[in-house]
């Protein structure tokens, strides 16, 4: 029987953090690292990735930025070959990224906006995970973890957001509940091979509508209305990650772990 801290260990993995220097991605990516993994930082800005990696680094992690386009299928291509010469394995794959600059609401959606924020936001997602898959099946396994929201179990309550935050973008919700159903039939399909697919659906973060005037009243209605009755931070979305890529989470695929400080129970 192994000891539970060595199952929570991820010395010797690598892992893909797509988003990696975001609002939840650059705290994934170092939860990773201080769990022992090898960690590739992944987005459209290699320069921003790479200074993330050198500051991982400088704290005596393994890390290294890399740029993906998640639009373009040779980036993707090109990307997962880059790293599979690398390291010559994938052992973690966490899709993270979000295009934000084509959401839009019902009223003002276009065929063309819904198009290209789901080129990113969830077909991006499909075709880079059927891009490292091949790695895992030859190697025994893997985990595939897909970043959600609390979106992705409900939908904005409407009369809580301010005029200032606008009207929520409907293919946000749409594209995160995609990616609860998308974790399911991936869990679905490749458990056979021991790659586990599981899902996080975080909310309650977002530092910068705390210190806007305009958003602040939304921070507070929030927290008001949470069970935890709290704003989440920087580090509450480390563990889930780390859980779900580790061992510990060796016969746990298919699920959704939500950690929105209780919200969607209401």
């Amino acid at each position: 029987m192994r000891n539970a801290k060595d199952l929570f260990s991820l010395e010797g993995r690598v892992a893909i953090v797509t988003g990696g220097r975001g609002l939840y991605g650059a705290g994934i990516s170092e939860g990773l690292c201080e769990m022992g993994a090898t960690v590739v930082i992944a987005s459209r800005n290699e320069q921003k990735c790479e200074e993330l990696a050198a500051a991982l680094r400088a704290k005596g992690h393994e890390a290294i930025g890399m740029a993906l386009d998640l639009s373009d299928d040779d980036s993707i291509t090109a990307f997962v070959e880059k790293v599979g010469k690398r390291y010559g394995k994938i052992d973690i794959l966490v899709n993270n990224a979000v295009d934000r600059r084509n959401m839009t609401s019902l009223a003002t959606a276009t065929r063309e906006k819904l198009r290209d924020s789901a080129e990113v936001n969830l077909n991006g997602q499909i075709l880079l995970s059927q891009a490292v898959i091949p790695y895992m099946i030859a190697q025994g396994g893997g985990s595939i973890i897909n970043i959600s929201s609390m979106r992705g179990l409900d939908c904005p309550h409407f009369p809580f957001y301010p005029e200032a935050m606008g009207d929520q973008p409907v293919n946000y919700t749409t594209e995160k509940w995609a990616m609860v159903g998308l974790t399911k039939y991936m869990a679905g399909r490749y458990g056979k091979h021991h790659i586990r697919v599981n899902c996080v659906a975080p909310g309650g973060y977002n530092p910068g509508l705390s210190d806007d005037p305009e958003t602040k009243k939304f921070v507070e209605t929030y927290i008001q209305n949470c069970p935890l009755g709290c704003w989440a931070n920087e580090d509450d979305i480390k563990g889930p990650v780390a859980f779900l890529a580790s061992d510990a989470a060796n016969y746990v695929t298919g699920a959704t772990l939500v950690m929105d400080g209780g919200w969607t129970i209401w």
